[in-house]
């Protein structure tokens, strides 16, 4: 593939992040007065309409029985999951430190294909992941003094989220992915609307912070289609490592907009994590060159 395809790769891939980060950062602005489902309901109408426009665009609506497939059902879940658990504990950690752990969702996905979709994973691999969670407990500090409970429920969040990327790879190729985070969206904003009363009834929503919600269902779409213009565009080996430019973005924010001062923890669980995530990028890249040399050697040797 043309070293140009993989530059324009990367340069999406790095605007998906900072969509993403950007997204991140200002619904932690509106989280001290907004409850997590009022902000899941609010940008979830949003985003829903958004799809829903795009989608009917591009000729990606599909019945509803197409999308009450079970593993829809169950992306859809733990897509919920990782939404309730994510806003939650970006209300409650330095957003920096936020930012640091999910870098570790690579990881958590090849360990997950590991134990429940029988991937092969080699030592070396086993080695990375294992290091690169001691990254996240290094940033975590669980001591009576460091710890944080609300890190729970960002490990939660990992966890969900790995689960839904997970998933996300046995549905069929014919559903489109517009009609998955269509249906996804809808279904993020339903549960939103149902847990307003639980968690303390609708309060009124300021344009202050109404405004925040609107950018923030923009930038949600924009990230979600960059992330695919970047895997079609450049080699994933290549591309994928750019994930961890959202780092540069939640520590730049983090500092200038809500006065964090992240301390040397911070830094070096996120230098191990970012290491042995790219690290496991490679050892992946190399086995699946290694894979693809010897389908085509395969033939010579059978005649």
């Amino acid at each position: 593939m043309a070293s140009s395809e993989n530059s324009k790769g990367a340069l999406y891939m790095s605007l998906a992040m900072a969509s993403f980060t950007c997204n991140d950062a200002l619904v932690k602005s509106v989280t001290s007065s907004l409850s997590v489902a009022q902000i899941m309901t609010v940008r979830g109408v949003m985003t829903t309409i958004l799809v829903y426009f795009v989608a009917r665009h591009f000729g990606a609506l599909r019945p509803l029985k197409v999308v009450l497939n079970p593993l829809i059902l169950l992306r859809t879940f733990f897509e919920i999951g990782a939404t309730l658990t994510f806003i939650t504990a970006l209300g409650r950690i330095d957003f920096a430190n936020v930012a640091s752990i999910m870098q570790s969702l690579p990881l958590a996905v090849t360990l997950g294909a590991a134990l429940f979709l029988r991937e092969p994973v080699g030592w070396r691999r086993w080695t990375a992941i294992a290091v690169g969670f001691s990254g996240v407990l290094i940033i975590l500090r669980p001591t009576t003094e460091g710890f944080a409970p609300a890190s729970l429920l960002l490990l939660a969040a990992v966890f969900f989220t790995s689960g839904r990327d997970l998933v996300t790879r046995r549905i069929v190729a014919n559903i489109p992915s517009l009609t998955i985070t269509l249906f996804t969206a809808a279904a993020n904003t339903v549960v939103g609307a149902f847990l307003i009363l639980p968690m303390g009834g609708w309060q009124p929503v300021s344009l202050d912070n109404f405004l925040p919600l609107v950018v923030a269902a923009v930038l949600t779409f924009a990230g979600y289609q960059a992330v695919i213009m970047a895997m079609r565009t450049g080699e994933i080996s290549f591309v994928a490592p750019f994930r961890y430019t959202s780092l540069i973005w939640a520590l730049v924010i983090g500092i200038l907009f809500f006065g964090e001062r992240p301390d040397v923890f911070v830094f070096v669980g996120a230098a191990i994590i970012i290491g042995s995530g790219l690290y496991s990028f490679y050892r992946e890249n190399v086995r699946r060159r290694r894979a693809e040399a010897a389908i085509q050697q395969a033939p010579s040797v059978a005649e």
